[in-house]
């Protein structure tokens, strides 16, 4: 994760990226190369960053964007001294934010989410993932997961979605009752939804702690999702040493979050199984958590990426932001972040063979950044309003910075 190829121009000239019309990139080489190369080519459009630096676009691995009711009351509360479970407890945290997606219309969630992954979108990111999770029955899943899909159909940015009606155990049911409802009535109607091409869901999360689901729980509802072709995405080892590691491992998953509370043996057991650890600094920050142990999984091979953890209790749009914070609070290298929130990034989402770095042949999305050294993204704490130029998507720019 600390080596980067990085490609750089000489006194006679700098680099140039080339994109096809499929939107893919078709060669990356020095100016005088591409000139002799492309000499008899005509370019739709040329885009002049002379003295800067392109970048491939961010991923951020972990977000939960659809939601309506903010929960800025509860921020005053941690401030003050109380836990995460302490508001879950006290009626707050999820149960909060699912009375309100309850009551809300698609339009409703549709229009905070656009801007949302608008703002996402001039901070850098290209490709999110997004989850549901704060519906918890047939209805309001089914309905945050149709207002995703419409996002991926109208907006630039791309999207992962991930399936997470196992969020939290609804007030009123166990978890028995809502790891069944979950299995035997949310993943069937999720199923019908793909079949008829409404909808497309690529992964599958559990909330997998202690007071939530526990790891039988979670094992049952992996196995009902992976049945229907879901891939595992979760949450695990967050505020209780669970094991979640150690049965993503063996279930093949393709991704752990957070793993603040992460064992050794859970940690080896990734490493061998490439299960992508993805951490989210932010949250660590806001609950003031123990960090997790980012060093010791890099140095026992295990690949790292990074996500915002975008949600009412960790309210961060920027993956600039989360990166600075991977090298400040995770002791991650600049290099090390840069690699977590792209190529890894996309590892955790199944496409690093088509997004994560600049290559032939890959998604050209790609950043522009306003500075002579790319470390300026990371550097620049809060400063990526001004520091990206330009924000492409498959080879268009779809945000460019107010002069």
């Amino acid at each position: 994760m600390g080596k980067l190829a990085i490609l750089e121009g000489g006194q006679d000239g700098g680099v140039s990226v080339v994109v096809n019309n499929a939107g893919k990139i078709e060669c990356i080489d020095l100016d005088d190369r591409i000139d002799q190369n492309y000499q008899n080519c005509t370019f739709v459009e040329e885009i002049d960053a002379s003295g800067m630096c392109v970048l491939p676009g961010l991923i951020d691995g972990h977000t939960h964007p659809v939601w309506a009711g903010d929960r800025v009351h509860e921020f005053a509360m941690k401030l003050a001294g109380a836990t995460y479970m302490d508001i879950h407890k006290a009626g707050g945290g999820i149960g909060f934010t699912v009375e309100h997606v309850r009551k809300a219309s698609e339009d409703e969630l549709y229009t905070s989410l656009r801007k949302r992954l608008q703002r996402m979108l001039r901070s850098g990111t290209t490709l999110v993932e997004a989850k549901s999770g704060y519906g918890l029955d047939v209805d309001s899943e089914m309905k945050m997961l149709r207002v995703i899909e419409k996002a991926k159909k109208e907006l630039a940015i791309e999207i992962s979605s991930t399936f997470c009606g196992a969020h939290s155990v609804p007030k009123g049911s166990t978890t028995e009752e809502a790891t069944n409802n979950v299995v035997n009535c949310q993943i069937p109607k999720l199923q019908e939804l793909m079949e008829r091409k409404e909808i497309t869901v690529d992964n599958i999360d559990v909330f997998c702690e202690k007071g939530v689901f526990g790891l039988d729980d979670t094992r049952k509802i992996f196995e009902a999702g992976k049945a229907v072709g879901l891939a595992i995405n979760f949450h695990g080892d967050e505020l209780h040493p669970m094991k979640a590691a150690e049965l993503g491992a063996e279930l093949g998953a393709r991704a752990i979050s957070h793993l603040e509370e992460v064992s050794e043996e859970g940690i080896q057991a990734m490493s061998a199984a490439s299960v992508v650890a993805v951490l989210l600094p932010t949250t660590a920050y806001i609950l003031r958590l123990k960090c997790p142990p980012a060093r010791k999984m890099i140095d026992s091979g295990v690949p790292v990426a990074l996500g915002t953890d975008f949600n009412p209790n960790a309210f961060c749009l920027s993956m600039p932001l989360t990166m600075h914070l991977a090298c400040v609070n995770l002791r991650m290298t600049m290099e090390e972040s840069l690699a977590a929130a792209t190529i890894n990034a996309a590892a955790s989402l199944g496409r690093s063979h088509t997004h994560g770095s600049l290559e032939p042949g890959k998604v050209a999305d790609m950043l522009v950044i306003d500075a002579p050294r790319w470390e300026h993204l990371v550097y620049q704490l809060g400063g990526h309003d001004e520091i990206i130029k330009f924000v492409i998507k498959h080879g268009k720019a779809v945000h460019i910075r107010p002069q």
